[in-house]
Order: structure tokens, then C-alpha cells, then sequence
């Protein structure tokens, strides 16, 4: 659980300032939710055969790219007006790089939706449908455990979503080494498992931006950026 000394935004003399905060945060969880349910619903479409979906999903990223202007302008508002200092700048600066991560996040679902199309075009279920399951929901749980970090300003529980970064770059590492197998068994598999491969490699790319929203969580809570440093290190920070 986080800690009560650490969960200190919000609270402000000016209740203009404290509602403008709240706002960032809400529109940021909602941006969230959203891109978690872009990426869910483009494996569906893929796993399902369904290009219908898949256009839907495209059609969505629209609103992510919104999403992410309205919340950029919005944090470069309160830096102008507010000129934040200490926990609250550190908030503002942290939205606005969580930010890129998940619009990053809605484009990898936009590339799964891609891929579906093409593979529903084809008719033909590939290999590999097993994997990408099973990936999907791992780094889908890390999503939601690191955007739940970030509305709890838990920063032990961010510090878990890091350490399951290593376990998704393994589980892509095999599926790949299975899918190549295939591949080399025959020939006629190449062309789809390729396409599998893209989704599989999107999907460790959504992990990889889940590890980095939860690292900018411990930068909010702990006053440290443990970007680019072994998990040895952002464990020392979290403890402390």
C-alpha cells in the first residue's frame, strides 16, 4: 500500500488548484482505460477473424491521439498558471511523459488491428494464436497494475509491474522461437507467421511502456528517476 506521507497531492489552499490536479489525473486514467481496451479488443478481433472490429479499433486511435493533445495542453496549462513546485511539478512532468506511453500503447493496438485485417483477409487461422493469448493477458494485467499505481501512488506496487517486464521479453523471446520453428517446417507458414510475429512484438512493446509508466510512478511518489537503472536499484528507492 502506498504510503500516507506519500500521498500528498491535492491538497492545496487553492481548491482551484487541487480540482485542476484531480482533472489531470482523471482525464489520464480515462486515456487509460481506453488504450487497455484498444489493445484487448484488436486481439480479440484477431483471434476471432473479425476485420470488422479490427476497423473499429483502427477508427479508435483517433480518440487516443486526442486524448493525448487535450492532456499535453492541459498540463502546459497548469505549469503556466500554477508554476508547480516539488511533488506537484513532479506529477505534471510525470503525466506528460505516462502520456506518450499510452498513446504509444494505442498505436501498437492499432498495429494488432492492422495485422488482423490482414490475417481475417487470408482465412486461414495461423500458428501461434496460443502465444499471443497468453502474452496479451500479461502485459494487459502490467497496464492496469501500473495505472493503478499511479492512481494509489503505490510505488511498491509499480516496482512489481518493472519486474514483469523481464518475464513478458522471455515469453516473446519463445513464442518466437516457436513460430520460427513453424516456419522452417514449412515454407507456406512464412507469410502468416510473420504476421503473428508483428503481434507478438507489439505486444511486448505495450509492456515495455506499462514498465515505463510505472517507473514514472516511483519518480512521483520517491523524487527519483530510476529510468535506465536495474531493478536492484529501484528497489533501494522504493524502500527507503
Amino acid at each position: 500500500m502506498p504510503n500516507k506521507k506519500d500521498d500528498v497531492y491535492g491538497d492545496h489552499i487553492s481548491h482551484k488548484f487541487n480540482d485542476e490536479l484531480t482533472e489531470l489525473k482523471t482525464q489520464f486514467l480515462n486515456m487509460g482505460g481506453l488504450v487497455e481496451n484498444q489493445v484487448e479488443r484488436a486481439v480479440q478481433a484477431l483471434v476471432d477473424g473479425d476485420g470488422h472490429q479490427a476497423e473499429d479499433v483502427r477508427a479508435g486511435d483517433k480518440k487516443v491521439d486526442r486524448m493525448e493533445v487535450d492532456l499535453d495542453e492541459e498540463a502546459t496549462l497548469i505549469i503556466a498558471r500554477r508554476q508547480p513546485t516539488a511533488r506537484d511539478l513532479r506529477l505534471v512532468i510525470a503525466v506528460i511523459k505516462m502520456v506518450a506511453d499510452l498513446e504509444r500503447v494505442g498505436d501498437e493496438a492499432k498495429k494488432i488491428a492492422k495485422m488482423a485485417i490482414k490475417l481475417s483477409e487470408e482465412g486461414q487461422a495461423p500458428r501461434g494464436y496460443v502465444e499471443i493469448r497468453h502474452i496479451t493477458t500479461h502485459v494487459l494485467s502490467m497496464l492496469h497494475d501500473a495505472l493503478d499505481a499511479f492512481a494509489r501512488l503505490d510505488s511498491e506496487q509499480a516496482l512489481r509491474v518493472m519486474k514483469e517486464d523481464k518475464r513478458v521479453d522471455e515469453e516473446y523471446q519463445a513464442a518466437a522461437r516457436t513460430l520460427l520453428t513453424f516456419m522452417m517446417e514449412d515454407t507456406r507458414n512464412i507469410s502468416r507467421c510473420m504476421s503473428v510475429m508483428w503481434v507478438l512484438r507489439a505486444l511486448e512493446r505495450v509492456g515495455d511502456h506499462a514498465c515505463n509508466i510505472a517507473e514514472n510512478v516511483i519518480f512521483m511518489v520517491k523524487g527519483e528517476d530510476v529510468r535506465h537503472t536495474p531493478v536492484e536499484e529501484a528497489e533501494k528507492v522504493v524502500g527507503r
